[in-house]
This record gives C-alpha cells, structure tokens and sequence, in this order.
C-alpha cells in the first residue's frame, strides 16, 4: 500500500476570500470500470463527432439577494447562503463566494481524477483533494490600490492510497490537469461580460 501525494499548481485573478477544502475520491474500483465508463460515455462522444454543435451547452447560476449582505445561491442539492468572509466583516455564517470556487475546483479535480483513474486502468483506494489559495484582502476591501483583488495563486494537491507506478501517476496528474474543466477555466479566464437588467421602479 503507497500513499501518495501529487500538486497542481495555478495563477488566478479568481474572486477572493480562501480557505482549506478537502474531498474524498470515491473507490473507483468499486463504482465503475473503465469498459462501464467507455460504455457510458461512447455514444455521447459519437454524437458530438457526427454533429458537433450538440456539444455545446450553457451552464447557469442564479442567486437572490438576501438580507444584510448576503445572496442566495440555488445548488443541484440546496440552497446556499454567500456573505462576506470575516476577514472583510463577515460573521462566519455565511458561505464565502472564494470558498466556493475552492470547492468547485476541488469536486470537479477529484471527479475528474477518479473518472481518469478509471479509465487508465489506475486503482486508487482511497484519496483526498485539497485546494488552497493565497489573497490579500487590501485588494478587495480598496485599502491599497496597488493590490490585485483575488487570488494570487492557487494550489491543488492529491493524497493518493494507491499502487501506481511514477509514470501512472504523471499520466494521471497531466490528464487530471487538462480534462478538470474547472482547472482549465481558471489557467485560461475567459471572457466575463455584466448584463443589468432594472425592474420595478417608476417611470418618468
């Protein structure tokens, strides 16, 4: 048995507020094979390469405002409550927005490395993902304006109970790092456009 311990590692001008996630990689072994993955996902990628189009899709977000500074944000599994993070005056009841995009990134890493493992044919017993990111909070409170507001940088690490050989782990790291959707979109950031919308109110 060898527990093994792999990082990522990223710049990101992401929101702010940051603390330390952990998530457990589910015994992949157990849940699915890697012919039961490529059973599952080979008609889905066929259609993508017979009609392209069919491949794309918009994911949405939406969050009420709540009371004080607070904003309601609809999960697949609940409802969550985002304020600010203590260090910018929060109470810590709240759900921080940074927190948020760590556990993002932290799900969809360990998803993604488990479906990798998978189909690689690499047996991960047990596992753990964690991200961490560095922020100045003057840079969001604009008490310093030369300071940037987010993230400076952001750390991934995977504790891996396995066998695998150093090569298998490479392999697994450098796929995890490309397929993790979120990973990608905080190494490259894509264009972000606000669109206001006013309702209720009188007219002149």
């Amino acid at each position: 048995m060898a527990v093994c311990s792999v990082a990522l590692g990223l710049c990101s001008a992401a929101v702010c507020f940051v603390t330390n996630y952990e998530y457990g990689v589910a015994n992949n072994s157990i849940t699915m094979n890697a012919e039961e993955l490529r059973t599952l996902q080979a008609p889905i990628k066929q259609t993508y390469r017979d009609q392209p189009g069919t491949g794309w899709a918009t994911l949405k977000a939406e969050g009420r405002l709540g009371e004080g500074v607070t904003c309601k944000v609809q999960t697949g599994k609940a409802l969550v409550e985002a304020g600010l993070h203590p260090k910018t005056g929060g109470n810590g009841i709240h759900v921080c927005s940074g927190d948020m995009l760590l556990e993002a990134l932290v799900g969809c890493a360990g998803v993604t490395l488990n479906a990798v493992a998978t189909a690689i044919g690499v047996t991960v017993r047990d596992g753990v993902v964690r991200a961490e990111g560095d922020m100045d909070f003057r840079g969001t409170l604009g008490v310093a304006k030369e300071v940037p507001v987010g993230f400076q940088a952001i750390r991934l690490f995977f504790d891996l109970d396995t066998d695998a050989t150093p090569e298998q782990l490479a392999s697994l790291t450098r796929l995890t790092e490309r397929y993790c959707v979120v990973y990608q979109t905080l190494l490259h950031s894509p264009a972000i456009s606000i669109m206001q919308n006013r309702t209720g109110g009188t007219s002149a």
